[in-house]
This record gives structure tokens, C-alpha cells and sequence, in this order.
């Protein structure tokens, strides 16, 4: 039976105001690679825990300057800390790659939609990432890990560019070394010291184990990516409708106001970012959007 977009779990919308930066102090900033990094921050006190959903985004606001749109990845519910996991890109977050614990950053949100880790439940759940796109998705894995029981198999397929480029290495090492759970990580090039696969993120679909009648799968990273591994997913006996995608692209207000991220009827800052594919397949066949 397909997932509705009712399992999408939206979160309520914040009681303050949308537009309204709230402090939030840096604890840890940790070098991820070459390029990208993750801010361990700290919410206020008041006016109470922050809670996020798998798969929801912050807009990240250096005061001054401007703010760019990043998807939580670390542990959901009710955090006493969260950790956004941020690829150096532009102004913005070249100044956030120099923020040091003790400083502050302005945060808005959560927004936007969840990867529906409780409608899954009972599910086998194939995860698949690219490059950056582990971050976004990390903390449905680390959901769907933490409540291992409530699921069947579980993979988690990753790729990047290089070796160097692996977000979260010791992490996936832990990962591999779990009995439940099935993860296959590719790079696009290897150095000579590299002795795992090598091939685009899509060609690990047909490798991994998982009943396509009963599966679910979430799919983050470039957009190229995510058409070719659903392609992929679609070829092994999983439809459209079970298989979720991650869009984010162009947000600026967060609150569908501007009109940066629309993709044809829908604002992808709150109809996304996580969206059931058979829903965006056609739009996202149109070149000009």
C-alpha cells in the first residue's frame, strides 16, 4: 500500500516569528573535509525544547550578511542541541567555516516537510545518498536505527566524489559494523589507496537486498542523482509513489512568500522539501523549471 503524503509528517509551524533570527550559540564546529564542516549549536532556553522532524531544514542567518537554507543532521525530536552540516559554497557559509565555539549564528525554523520514517515502519526502507546529500538524510537513519525493530531490512546506499570526500567516515565504518543493517558506499574516483567500489551511487541499487514490494525509499543529493537512482529503484520493483525524494533548491524565505524555490504549483520550502516522487516526476521533466 502506497505512503500518502499525510505520512510526510509535517511540523508545526514555530509560535514565534517566521522571519525572526533567534541566537543560537556555537559548542563545536568539526571539519568534515575539505569543503565541508558541521556547527554543533545550542538552542535558547526559552521559549522551550526545539524539536524537528528527519528530513526538515533551518535557515542558518550570519547577522550582517545574509542566511542560506540547511537541513538539520543530527539526531530528531526534542534536542538540546542541534548540528547542521554545511558544504563552503559562498560568502555566507565561507563565514560560517569561520565561526568558533562560544559564537553565535541566528537560526529560523524548522521548516518544511519530514522523510516519513513512521509511515515506513513495517517497511523494508532503502536509503540513498550522494556527496552532501548524507547529511539531510542522516537523521532518518539515525530514526530508523534507533527503532530497529520497527523495521525490516535496512540499507543504506552512499556516494561521493572521492575518498576524501566521504562525509562521516567512522560513522559509516560503525554503521557497516552493525549485523542489521546493509550499507555499500562508491566514489565516483579513486586514489590508488582506495580498495572499495568505485561507479555512481545509482549502480548500488541492483546490490543491495530488500523486498521491492514492501520497500520504501528516500533519496537525497544532486538532482541528477536522485532521477537516475529512482530510475534505478523503479527497474528493481519499487513504484514512484513509495520512494521519496529531497529538493532543495533556490530557498530564501522559508515561508513561501518569495517565490524563489517554486517548482511549477508547489514552493519547495513548505510542500518540501521531502516529497513522494510520483508527485514532482513531471515537473521535474520540464527543463525550464
Amino acid at each position: 500500500m502506497a505512503i500518502t503524503s499525510e505520512g510526510l509528517g509535517r511540523h508545526p509551524a514555530p509560535e514565534t516569528d517566521p522571519m525572526q533570527p533567534v541566537p543560537f550559540r556555537v559548542l563545536r564546529r568539526k571539519r568534515e573535509t575539505h569543503d565541508t564542516f558541521s556547527l554543533v549549536l545550542k538552542p535558547p532556553s526559552a521559549p522551550g525544547p526545539f524539536s524537528f522532524a528527519p528530513g526538515q531544514f533551518n535557515m542558518v542567518n550570519v547577522f550582517g550578511m545574509g542566511e542560506v537554507p540547511i537541513s538539520m543532521s543530527g539526531h530528531s525530536g526534542e534536542v538540546r542541541e542541534i548540528v547542521h552540516t554545511i558544504r563552503v559554497v559562498g560568502p555566507v557559509t565561507q563565514t560560517l567555516n569561520r565561526v568558533r565555539a562560544g559564537g553565535t549564528v541566528g537560526i529560523r525554523g524548522p521548516f518544511g516537510t519530514a522523510w516519513p520514517v513512521g509511515a515506513a515502519e513495517g517497511h523494508d526502507v532503502v536509503m540513498v545518498a550522494g556527496g552532501i546529500g548524507l547529511a539531510p538524510i542522516r537523521p532518518a537513519i539515525y530514526h530508523v536505527l534507533d527503532h530497529r525493530e520497527k523495521y525490516g531490512k535496512v540499507a543504506i546506499l552512499y556516494g561521493a566524489r572521492t575518498p576524501q570526500d566521504i562525509l562521516f567516515l567512522r560513522e559509516i565504518e560503525s554503521w557497516r559494523a552493525r549485523f542489521d543493517v546493509e550499507v555499500e558506499v562508491t566514489v565516483d574516483r579513486a586514489s590508488r589507496d582506495w580498495h572499495g567500489l568505485v561507479g555512481v551511487v545509482p549502480g548500488l541499487i541492483p546490490r543491495a537486498h530488500f523486498d521491492p514490494g514492501n520497500t520504501v525509499a528516500f533519496v537525497c543529493g544532486p538532482e541528477m542523482m536522485i532521477t537516475f537512482a529512482v530510475r534505478e529503484l523503479a527497474r528493481s520493483g519499487v513504484p514512484a509513489q513509495e520512494t521519496y525524494v529531497a529538493l532543495e533548491r533556490n530557498m530564501k524565505c522559508a515561508i513561501g512568500l518569495c517565490g524563489h524555490c517554486q517548482l511549477g504549483p508547489l514552493f519547495l520550502c513548505k510542500d518540501g522539501p521531502v516529497l513522494r516522487y510520483d508527485q514532482v516526476v513531471d515537473l521535474l521533466r520540464i527543463r525550464e523549471l
